[in-house]
């Protein structure tokens, strides 16, 4: 299964390695195809690719951790 998101994360979260925890803890491989940090804020435009409980479950996680998660269908640049 491959999943285009875009990740959105608040200031607290910004030097958390969140990408590393979700490849490692959830068995999803992250393909990053764009990305904007700063000091407050930061937003990543990437695939998932995993099995699809794997990425259903890597999504609640970060969710719950406290990133905005948009699905993005087909789109990646934008």
């Amino acid at each position: 299964m491959n999943v285009k998101v875009k990740l959105v994360f608040p200031e607290q979260l910004v030097r958390e390695p969140v990408i590393a925890r979700l490849a490692r803890d959830h068995d999803v491989e992250p393909n990053i195809r764009k990305a904007n940090v700063d000091e407050r804020e930061g937003w990543i435009l990437c695939e998932l690719n995993g099995d699809t409980d794997n990425i259903d479950s890597a999504l609640e996680w970060l969710r719950t951790t406290g990133v905005r998660v948009e699905l993005l269908g087909d789109v990646v640049e934008s």
